[in-house]
């Protein structure tokens, strides 16, 4: 079987930085469990606008949709704020995002017990936290049409529409009805159809799909509104959960900071499968481009380590291999190591990007 592909977007801000620990993993993985890779690096987001005068070449999408997997860092920062938005960083993920068709994006809300006091609600509410929320991606309110600001008698109208089809649907209900087999066989589907006619064909065609392929798996459904309250109410009560793009935008940011910080979130983009059987796909940390401490050694790689084990389980099938990765962090943290963002007072010193990363690779060593 050929070596796995795996193109590499370091992007902006602290991308480049938390990728180069990501490397030092890979390379590990090579050296230590046999897992080779084939891998490419190029650019994306600000990066690629300074160089090409867009956030994403086609050369670039091309190379995305030829490989196993894509790894990004980050886009953007205040350096592009007052570009045209035909050409804002973000505009290079959009794009990663739309011609992959990457229509299920994962967002997993593991609190680890070491960091369990960092979250805002008490201890045992989100000690052991496990949860996994799957937004549709490519679809919705923010892709549909009309949409734009319009003149309306003396005044102007701002319009967004939320259109989904049955099969825009029916295929993200399929990708948390079968992460529930993986999980513990749960899955709540958040909408609006009290209110909303595309929240009642939701609930409808999540149910079909349900009954006819997956009656196995645990299904209930829940408001949206009520979901974000149930989330901060009791989250443990929760295993999958799959909603919209919109919803799933705001549920997942509230699920990302029960765990206490962003610097410890990965995120997964999957779309339909390829001819090797491998979704397409891109993985990605939750946190956002960070410019003010970009370059200061001060980022926590640790959100695109995990992304990076991510694509171990979801892409090359390397299940024991990513429980590896993530049970490394995690002892990492027992150990008490810490970069800035993970300190509760200003007492020690917290550690450094770099040595964040060799951290890691000790822990890797000693799971030999």
């Amino acid at each position: 079987m050929s070596t796995p592909s795996l193109l590499i977007l370091a992007g902006d801000g602290i991308g480049p930085e938390v990728m180069i620990e990501v490397r030092k993993i890979i390379g590990w993985f090579g050296a230590n469990r046999g897992l080779k890779f084939d891998v490419t690096e190029d650019l994306v987001g600000g990066a690629a606008y300074d160089k090409h005068g867009t956030p994403l070449t086609d050369e670039t999408m091309a190379k995305a949709q030829s490989v196993d997997a894509v790894l990004l860092g980050a886009v953007g920062g205040p350096k592009y704020d007052k570009l045209d938005f035909s050409v804002k960083p973000e505009r290079g993920l959009l794009r990663l995002r739309k011609e992959m068709d990457l229509f299920a994006n994962l967002r997993p809300a593991q609190c680890f017990d070491a960091l369990a006091d960092f979250s805002s609600l008490k201890k045992d509410v989100v000690a052991g936290l496990d949860i996994m929320i799957i937004r549709e991606l490519t679809s919705g309110v923010y892709f549909g049409e009309p949409r734009g600001i319009f003149k309306e008698g003396n005044e102007r109208v701002g319009i967004n529409t939320q259109r989904y089809t049955e099969s825009e649907i029916a295929r993200v209900a399929r990708s948390a009805f079968e992460m529930a087999r993986r999980r513990n066989n749960k899955v709540c589907s958040m909408e609006k159809a009290n209110v909303m006619e595309s929240g009642i064909l939701w609930r409808d065609v999540v149910q079909e799909v349900h009954d006819a392929e997956y009656p196995d798996v645990e299904l209930s459904h829940m408001y949206a509104d009520a979901g974000a309250m149930q989330l901060t109410r009791w989250p443990k009560q929760f295993d999958v959960i799959v909603t919209d793009n919109l919803f799933g935008d705001l549920l997942s940011d509230l699920a990302a900071m029960l765990t206490g910080s962003l610097g410890m979130l990965p995120s997964a983009s999957l779309g339909l499968p390829m001819a090797n059987g491998r979704p397409k796909a891109l993985y990605e940390p939750v946190h956002g481009s960070a410019p003010d401490i970009a370059g200061q050694g001060k980022a926590n790689p640790c959100a695109c380590i995990l992304s990076f084990a991510m694509a171990l389980r979801y892409s090359f099938d390397q299940g024991d291999e990513a429980t590896r990765l993530e049970k490394a962090v995690e002892n990492v943290l027992a150990d008490g190591i810490r970069t800035a963002d993970l300190m509760q007072s200003k007492d020690g010193t917290p550690a450094t990007t770099t040595e964040m990363g060799d951290a890691v690779i000790r822990a890797l060593d000693a799971s030999l």
